[in-house]
């Protein structure tokens, strides 16, 4: 029997799409893909897959589970199997390079960015960008990882060439320009299918850690995002969004053959949209959508099952 094939690294970021898919009745597997083999000279079994790999991996003792599954990845293409988010999304998930490079390509703005290796680098870099604050992260990251506020080339300096330093998994350190909210929150883009599903206003005046996942609200103390406040939660879905980037976020999914992703920008004083972060393995805030009644996994288990349907 055909089925829907989940592809992932972290059981706990999957749990609310498979009961989803439990709901519909409709048949999946998981491969949990931090370790394996590919068959080569095999066939791989007919159905959906899904890809959802994170850049992240790393932080939880998986380090190589992106590699293997760009392995997977190329292999069901090669025998022509149905793939959602494959071996292009799993590329712009790996690299905040490829992620700007494909959001300019379309005419949207990101902030200005340099990539650094080496710690001189990461330096010179900063005094090149020419900002007064700048922000460094890393180039294949997730959650967050790397992000810090710089207001000063000598607060930089004395954080590279300290023991605190974060090293990036690629070696690769942007330095960034800072764009300053002045009511301190992002907004978060949600697509299915290649298509807008709702966008959810985040609260950053905690910090830049965004990872909406309700396993990060549980056991990532690095992932603050279950502090709420019932006045101010931390995420609010936003009622009956229009905006015109939303069309060009669509045609960069649609040239990059991404099915499922949130994609984040931010505003400046001007009103400008500056987009920063472009998440193929996207997660949803359960307190948001109860409160919306709006529910991103369950139409994205609906948009797999439609698609399994059509396979059979």
């Amino acid at each position: 029997m055909e089925k829907i094939y989940i592809i992932h690294e972290n059981k706990e970021w999957t749990v609310h799409l498979t009961k989803r898919l439990e709901e519909l009745q409709l048949p999946y597997e998981e491969w949990h893909l931090d370790e394996g083999t590919v068959p080569l000279n095999e066939v791989p079994p007919e159905g959906v897959f899904y890809n959802r790999m994170s850049a992240s991996s790393h932080t939880r003792d998986h380090r190589f589970a992106p590699e293997l599954t760009s392995a997977v990845l190329t292999w069901l293409e090669h025998h022509g199997r149905t793939v959602f988010n494959g071996s292009r999304a799993l590329q712009l998930e790996l690299s905040k390079v490829v992620q700007y490079s494909e959001l300019e390509k379309h005419g949207v703005r990101t902030p200005t960015t340099i990539a650094a290796v080496g710690r001189k680098q990461i330096v010179e870099a900063a005094k090149k960008l020419g900002h007064e604050s700048f922000i460094t992260k890393h180039n294949r990251a997730g959650k967050g990882l790397g992000v810090q506020l710089f207001n000063s080339i000598e607060s930089l300096e004395a954080y590279v060439n300290s023991p605190a330093f974060e090293e990036p998994v690629d070696g690769i350190t942007l330095i960034q320009q800072y764009i300053k909210s002045p009511e301190s929150y992002i907004t978060r883009c949600e697509f299915v299918g290649g298509k807008f599903l709702y966008a959810v206003k985040v609260d950053t005046s905690e910090g830049f850690e965004l990872c909406p996942a309700d396993a990060c609200q549980i056991g990532d103390l690095f992932c603050p995002v279950g502090e709420e406040v019932e006045e101010k939660p931390k995420f609010q879905i936003i009622e009956d969004f229009h905006d015109p980037i939303i069309e060009k976020y669509e045609a960069v999914l649609k040239s990059n053959n991404i099915n499922v992703a949130g994609i984040e920008f931010i505003r400046n004083s001007d009103g400008e949209i500056y987009t920063y972060d472009i998440n193929t393995n996207t997660n949803y805030n359960s307190d948001a959508e109860q409160k919306a009644g709006k529910y991103g996994m369950l139409e994205l288990a609906k948009f797999l099952g439609k698609q399994l349907k059509v396979q059979v």
